[in-house]
């Protein structure tokens, strides 16, 4: 590629170096789930200068999501999430090979994506419990390096999220969830995912019934900035390995 081409990535080459900026334009990153965590995680990686994404969300904006989601805008209600951040990613780096998905992955689909696709890294933003499980069980099997964020629901300070190993996460009781099931499907305990979590106990009068969601049964309050701050610091994993 033309230097000319990645002037934008200036700053970028100033902090990590040619070598790592190299790294990064080679790499394929997979995001599934794009919305308060997922949306800014995927446009960091964008923004980073990763030269190839796959991005993954069946849902639609919704008026409830403009608390926190970066498709969400008055405008897009209705619209594909999925399409939304294509479009926006295109706009930072129109040179990205992007890869867009705008349906719900099944297990099988979702195992079979891994295993034709290779994948530098994965992140997970799925807030809903089995399909969560799904996209980590193809990951491990297929030994995909992944980081996950877990519950922000319910949290209000940022400086309480935390960077660890799956098994090493507290407080969070999606975390113990996803431990417990993992677990019991036969992954070890002191597996490689890296999970994204808080230590703050979430406000339990802030949870609400979901019925009829698909997949959700409950969901907690949520501010701007946490999920956000989850969706920063998953795309800080994804750039940090890759360029280690």
């Amino acid at each position: 590629m033309n230097p000319t081409d990645l002037y934008w990535l200036s700053r970028t080459r100033l902090l990590i170096g040619d070598a790592a900026i190299e790294k990064l334009q080679q790499a394929h990153v997979l995001v599934v789930g794009l919305g308060g965590v997922g949306s800014y995680a995927a446009e960091a990686i964008a923004r980073a200068g990763v030269g190839r994404m796959t991005i993954i969300d069946g849902d639609v904006v919704e008026a409830s999501n403009r608390n926190r989601q970066l498709p969400a805008l008055t405008g897009t209600e209705g619209q594909l999430k999925a399409e939304i951040m294509r479009d926006r990613i295109m706009q930072v780096n129109p040179q990205m090979e992007l890869h867009t998905h705008t349906a719900f992955m099944n297990p099988e689909p979702m195992k079979e994506l891994l295993l034709n696709e290779k994948f530098d890294f994965v992140v997970d933003a799925i807030d809903s419990l089995s399909p969560k499980l799904s996209l980590l069980r193809a990951a491990y099997e297929t030994q995909t390096p992944t980081v996950s964020s877990m519950g922000a629901g319910g949290k209000l300070d940022p400086t309480q999220i935390g960077i660890a190993p799956l098994y090493e996460t507290y407080n969070c009781k999606l975390a113990r969830y996803v431990r417990k099931r993992l677990k019991q499907e036969g992954m070890p305990s002191e597996n490689p995912i890296t999970a994204v979590f808080s230590k703050e106990l979430p406000q339990a009068d802030s949870l609400m019934l979901t019925q009829g969601a698909a997949y959700k049964k409950s969901a907690y309050g949520t501010i701007s900035y946490i999920p956000a701050s989850f969706g920063l610091a998953c795309a800080s994993v994804v750039i940090r390995k890759l360029i280690s």
